[in-house]
């Protein structure tokens, strides 16, 4: 899967790239016609409510112009990116000749489930059909459709014409051709495909975030810290390193010898905070073993000088924008 890093739209686009349909027009379904649109494929956007069809024309052509403004859009291009939208008043006409489809839809099994079954008849028989659910695996909506191996899950960060992450969640029962075309036609937009290879609620990106969630309130309840003194740690913090690198990679540099000497100081401490929350989930040999190998195979321990100094010039940069944003 290619890097899309970039936030800003790829100069060259596909002739004939994908048809995507879009089935609701709230932030997210909004903000993924903006990610497929401005990287050349027709976006046709659905939702039953007709305000919300008509709030979706206005905020689409709304957030292009602030684009626009950060300089990750060229305003001449602006016109034909609204053009490639079409907004439509029925289920059939948005997804009738899709190529990939992205529910968008309010977070119930139910209202999903149903969507599902119209979204099976009414897509050509080619067309991935997707989820942009943030915690149900598609498994919970989807398993009973006679076309159930097109099924997945494409859960975007949140806007994702900005945030690039997207997980790619396959059910059981989800042919891989679908998963690589998902994938596939997510890269050529500029998104970043991350696999999740097995179903959980939440994925990885709401787990990672719950379990920072989770702390923070028990932080406040227990009188640690307050609301605003623990935003400011993250912001200021962790987020800042968080911004360039994982939290594999930061404690990997964090520590002369990497990940696996970091693991044996301070593995003992995060075990006993884990079991002050009632959690029993301890970094065994294995698992240390298991992800440093991982890391060393990203960064041989004789780069971790290097790669260390561009870690403190990339956070130089990110101070440095930082600085100039606040201005």
């Amino acid at each position: 899967m290619q890097d899309a890093r970039s936030v800003t739209a790829p100069a060259t686009t596909p002739s004939a790239a994908p048809t995507v349909a879009i089935v609701g027009a709230g932030s997210i379904g909004v903000a993924f016609a903006i990610v497929f649109a401005r990287t050349g494929h027709p976006v046709r956007l659905f939702d039953p409510d007709a305000a919300a069809r008509e709030r979706a024309r206005i905020t689409f052509a709304s957030r292009l112009e602030d684009l626009a403004q950060a300089g990750l859009q060229e305003r001449a291009q602006i016109a034909s990116v609204v053009q490639r939208l079409t907004i439509c008043p029925a289920l059939a006409d948005a997804v009738g000749a899709a190529d990939l489809v992205i529910e968008c839809a309010p977070e119930r099994v139910d209202v999903k489930r149903d969507l599902f079954a119209q979204l099976d008849v009414l897509a050509p028989r080619h067309a991935v059909l997707a989820s942009a659910s943030s915690a149900l695996p598609a498994s919970q909506y989807a398993s009973a459709l006679e076309g159930r191996e097109r099924c997945l899950v494409l859960h975007p960060g949140n806007p994702p014409y900005l945030i690039a992450v997207l997980e790619v969640v396959p059910a059981p029962f989800t042919s891989q051709a679908t998963v690589d075309r998902a994938s596939r036609i997510a890269a050529g937009a500029g998104l970043k495909p991350v696999l999740v290879a097995r179903e959980v609620e939440g994925f990885v990106f709401n787990r990672l975030q719950g379990a920072v969630l989770r702390e923070a309130y028990c932080l406040v309840r227990d009188g640690v810290a307050s609301v605003e003194d623990i935003d400011t740690v993250v912001r200021d913090g962790l987020g800042m390193r968080w911004s360039v690198i994982g939290p594999f990679e930061t404690v990997d540099l964090n520590t002369r010898g990497g990940i696996a000497s970091h693991a044996l100081k301070m593995g003992p401490a995060y075990e006993r905070m884990g079991r002050e929350r009632g959690q029993n989930d301890p970094w065994t040999p294995e698992l240390v073993a298991k992800v440093e190998a991982q890391r060393r195979a990203a960064l041989p321990l004789d780069q971790w000088e290097e790669r260390v100094a561009w870690r403190d010039r990339a956070l130089m940069q990110v101070v440095k924008l930082r600085g100039e944003s606040a201005e």
